[in-house]
């Protein structure tokens, strides 16, 4: 072993003292295009030689750009920043750009700088008119994307602020993180009715180290299927956990992140946010979090509440609706019974992460399905609690006597608990 590692210093030591021309990158693009596909019979030295360069390239060059130092910090941009952009700005972690182009309306659109690790890049950007900025100018950036070599990065959040005479903008966007192999980079945005393009450098050697990568790869049980945690990778500027849902209710109730706590050292990491899509295996998701505590001695993924199910088989009278109704812990009120043109309408109030299942009414000797909700709000009482008030309507003009539930969905407590070792 000592010896294949010498070897391998030794190799790296000659490739790092050969120069690439410039071109390079351009003249492979070109061949790779202009050449028609031939079936190799065999493995030539050519290919053997690119094998052992990209063998290389993983080896030394990704854990090289993977390496962070510091760069410099992006000034004024305080007042649209907080908490941990903010350290790190402070720390002079940003790399400084500065390019400038114009918009068709005569705004001076500057790319300050970035911010990038393994969870995203974020761009820090200023507009820039003495005449005074339109609400309208900042659309260039709502469906804006960065492209470059090995990368497709869309957005995925932005923030910014005025300042008092309206002349100018500073902002920040997220993107999805960037290749490491990327030295260039093409930011796509709108201008009015066209497209446009500026292109701007990128140094993957200021890129921030990853604190954590690793695989979690835990399912958990829940009423109607299961939950994989796949992985984290906690970066300086954020904490992502990956996933994949597949449960059958789970576009029920609104996918709330906040059950789903992320703890190190005892403590609750604070909820960023976080997305899901749609995929062949079922539900992609991811959980954002804020950054971890530089010293950690543990860390724990709680289900604290997830979506669940209860069968109910509820008969309720409709003579009295003056009291709620408890319904396995959570409370149902009904508020109105009215005979309209469209049928019989009643209108209820439940928690608002309540969704009913199998409704249906009975009146003499008949039941009548749910056709439809026709109205639907949320009210705050008094004391904070939210709840949801619906109007359902049924296709029927005879008088109802009870509301039948069949189950309801809500949001259940589970409490499960994930220990993530720390290495």
């Amino acid at each position: 072993m000592n010896n294949i590692e010498k070897r391998l210093a030794d190799e790296k030591k000659r490739m790092d003292s050969i120069t690439a021309p410039d071109e390079l990158e351009m003249r492979l693009r070109n061949a790779l295009n202009t050449t028609p596909p031939r079936r190799a019979k065999r493995i030539g030295a050519i290919w053997k030689v690119a094998v052992v360069a990209l063998l290389f390239m993983t080896i030394f060059g990704y854990q090289y750009n993977a390496v962070a130092y510091y760069s410099k910090k992006l000034f004024g941009f305080d007042e649209v920043t907080n908490g941990t952009l903010k350290e790190l700005n402070d720390k002079g972690m940003g790399q400084i750009i500065e390019k400038k182009t114009k918009l068709k309306d005569g705004t001076e659109f500057i790319i300050n700088g970035l911010m990038a690790d393994a969870n995203q890049l974020i761009m820090y950007y200023t507009l820039h008119n003495p005449k005074g900025i339109d609400d309208q100018t900042v659309d260039p950036f709502l469906s804006s994307k960065i492209t470059g070599f090995l990368t497709k990065s869309n957005m995925e959040s932005g923030t910014y602020i005025f300042n008092d005479d309206k002349t100018e903008i500073k902002g920040t966007t997220a993107f999805e993180p960037v290749s490491p192999f990327s030295k260039k980079l093409t930011l796509h945005y709108n201008d009015i009715d066209t497209r446009e393009e500026i292109n701007f450098p990128y140094d993957p050697n200021k890129a921030m180290h990853t604190q954590i990568k690793q695989s979690i790869n835990k399912t958990l049980k829940v009423d109607k299927g299961e939950v994989t945690f796949h992985s984290i990778t906690a970066t300086p500027t954020l904490t992502v956990i990956n996933g994949l849902l597949q449960v059958d209710n789970f576009d029920r109730v609104h996918f709330a992140q906040e059950g789903i706590e992320l703890i190190a050292n005892g403590t609750p990491i604070p909820l960023i946010g976080g997305g899901s899509q749609s995929s062949l295996r079922g539900i992609k998701f991811d959980i954002r979090y804020d950054t971890l505590p530089e010293k950690l001695d543990s860390l724990e993924l709680v289900m604290k509440k997830f979506v669940g199910y209860e069968t109910l088989k509820e008969k309720i009278s409709l003579a009295a609706m003056d009291k709620p109704i408890s319904l396995h812990g959570k409370d149902l009120w009904v508020k109105n019974v009215a005979k309209t043109s469209e049928g019989i309408e009643i209108t209820i109030a439940t928690d608002d992460d309540v969704m009913l299942d199998g409704v249906s009414i009975e009146t003499q000797g008949e039941i009548i399905p749910l056709k439809t909700t026709v109205r639907q709000h949320e009210t705050e009482q008094e004391n904070g609690r939210m709840l949801k008030e619906r109007t359902l309507l049924f296709d029927t003009k005879k008088e109802p006597q009870y509301l039948l539930i069949e189950g309801m969905h809500y949001m259940k407590t589970y409490n499960h608990v994930i220990e993530i070792p720390v290495k």
